[in-house]
């Protein structure tokens, strides 16, 4: 499978500090891939160098198949669209004016604002100034920007920050339907796992500097499975099914607590303990948070 950004042993260190050490990056064309770690784990550093804001320490970045470099990071800026920190735009102006000025700087014909404003569903508030929008209406304002002159590649720096939960689903919404509805690979980064579960098929986690992880959403949905919670009527019949099967479990009043367990083993238990007449009333799988997450792929890989 082709990349559309590839990273060698990049790192950025700040004196005796290392932001981003040695960091590996695949990212496959077509996909939307998470870049998920803690506030101050070296995503924003690593995406600055991706577009060639800040020059790395060491390593290399490749862009569209090409290293990025002095002489070619214009022309592969031109194919690469990006939302970095807060959005921009001039608020006394509408959203119109805004793209307008984008596209001018671009060299980028006005017929495409059309285009981008669909994408985004700001077509019907082109004309109001960006300063009455909303922070939700700012950051697909930020992202129609980024998507001016139709770019292979986007890079998106915590794009759902501060949003409230209907601003996190349009957002989510927008993003996971972006390389069908433009054909553009996209990077997203953030600090939420659970958002990005609903959104990405490529995970990369960074931590302190350093790539814990990097694969698909699947793989790391191997990492993530927590214990699970089965509420039934009759627990003294589901507890020796559970014995048979080699399943401990704690039990608290009409609650049984499972370890994490394959889907397979799930679909099958939940069948046999219905057939004991053990009366399932709900199952609930839990998601290990992000920190978890963290500390279980750090132990396994002696990262400190």
């Amino acid at each position: 499978m082709q990349t559309v950004i590839e990273t060698n042993a990049l790192c950025k260190a700040y004196g005796k500090h290392l932001a981003v050490d040695h960091i590996q990056l695949h990212v496959p064309e077509g996909c939307v891939y998470g870049f998920i770690g803690p506030n101050g784990a070296g995503k924003s550093t690593t995406m600055k160098m991706l577009l060639g804001l800040i020059h790395p320490s060491a390593g290399q970045v490749f862009l569209l198949g090409q290293e990025l470099t002095a002489k070619n990071r214009l022309p592969l800026l031109r194919q690469t669209g990006s939302l970095i920190e807060s959005p921009s735009g001039y608020l006394h102006l509408s959203a119109q004016e805004n793209l307008q000025i984008v596209a001018d700087l671009k060299g980028i014909p006005h017929k495409d604002i059309a285009r981008v404003l669909e994408i985004v569903h700001l077509t019907g508030d082109r004309n109001r100034k960006v300063g009455q929008y909303s922070l939700g209406m700012k950051q697909r304002l930020g992202i129609a920007m980024a998507l001016m002159g139709d770019p292979k590649l986007l890079i998106l720096d915590e794009p759902t920050n501060g949003l409230d939960p209907a601003g996190i689903q349009e957002m989510r919404s927008l993003l996971a339907d972006m390389p069908e509805t433009t054909g553009a690979t996209v990077l997203v980064s953030s600090h939420l796992l659970g958002e990005m579960e609903q959104l990405v098929t490529q995970v990369g986690i960074i931590n302190q500097g350093k790539m814990l992880f990097e694969g698909s959403l699947r793989e790391l949905q191997r990492h993530s499975r927590g214990s699970l919670t089965l509420r039934v009527l009759h627990p003294q019949k589901a507890l020796p099914v559970l014995r048979n099967n080699g399943i401990s479990a704690q039990l608290k009043e009409d609650l049984l607590t499972l370890p994490p367990l394959r889907d397979e083993l799930v679909a099958g238990l939940v069948q046999t303990l219905a057939d004991s007449g053990a009366g399932i009333v709900e199952l609930t799988r839990h998601t290990k948070s992000l920190e978890e997450i963290f500390l279980s792929l750090t132990d396994a890989k002696g990262v400190s």
